[in-house]
């Protein structure tokens, strides 16, 4: 099996914050499981509560660069969830959230996602503010964390099919919204028989590019012999650019 870190505990000080939200028709699967994009909304949406709670000055200025998800057992349909979130460790430009989310019928889903911090007016990364340690550096431990990505380039040999980009799929700033890649993943699973023969599961997406409105994307998937699923979303035009990839592994309680 598959040998994969454990994500940080909830920690006993520093800003902690919680929301509940119920499973409705719209974020599950036929089979009544929560989908991955409807959690990555989810997730998005108690990270974005929690900033405005807190005052944080920009709390517009973030964007995914990585995001790690422990399905141990999956949220179903009318589930209602309580979603907690703390700042799980920090860098120079980048913080990571955690967000555990457990549900009235039994759902325990861990995420853990790097959070990049913007300047807004030109788009590059920008030194976290003094603001963001005074509410969440208690939490966050002292734990230094690294922005590197981890996911192999997409293969040669697998013939991609394409993935059309959706005036649905923009924000409010007008980029395509993170939780894409995630319905990706779902895509390429329904393909291999879903997720929920492969529970508990570990999901990873990284975003190495950028989807913009107007891109011509591909989607790339390979299962291996151990039943590692791997998802690509490629620049059409340069099929070597990677924008976001996928990667399904069993979960070490499996």
């Amino acid at each position: 099996m598959t040998e994969l870190d454990p994500l940080v505990p909830w920690p006993e000080v520093g800003r902690r914050f919680t929301r509940t939200r119920r499973v409705r028709l719209g974020d599950v699967t036929p089979g009544g499981r929560l989908r991955l994009d409807a959690l990555a909304r989810f997730v998005q949406d108690v990270s974005n509560d929690d900033t405005v709670d807190a005052g944080l000055d920009d709390d517009m200025a973030w964007v995914v660069r990585r995001t790690v998800v422990d399905v141990v057992r999956p949220a179903v349909l009318r589930e209602e969830l309580a979603l907690a979130t703390f700042c799980g460790g920090t860098g120079s430009r980048w913080a990571e959230r955690r967000v555990s989310i457990a549900g009235e019928h039994g759902a325990a889903i861990e995420c853990s996602t790097l959070w990049v911090h913007l300047d807004v007016a030109s788009g590059r990364p920008k030194a976290l503010p003094a603001q963001f340690h005074e509410i969440y550096g208690e939490a966050s431990g002292g734990r230094t964390i690294r922005a590197r990505l981890q996911h192999p380039a997409p293969p040669l040999d697998v013939l991609p099919v394409r993935w059309p980009l959706r005036f649905v799929d923009l924000d409010v700033l007008g980029h395509v919204n993170n939780a894409i890649a995630w319905a990706a993943v779902e895509e390429e699973l329904a393909h291999r028989g879903g997720l929920t023969a492969r529970l508990p599961a570990r999901v990873e997406v990284e975003y190495p590019g950028a989807m913009e409105p107007g891109h011509e994307i591909l989607r790339v998937g390979a299962e291996d012999a151990g039943g590692e699923v791997r998802m690509w979303l490629v620049d059409a035009t340069a099929p070597d650019r990677t924008l976001a990839s996928g990667r399904v592994v069993p979960h070490p309680t499996a």
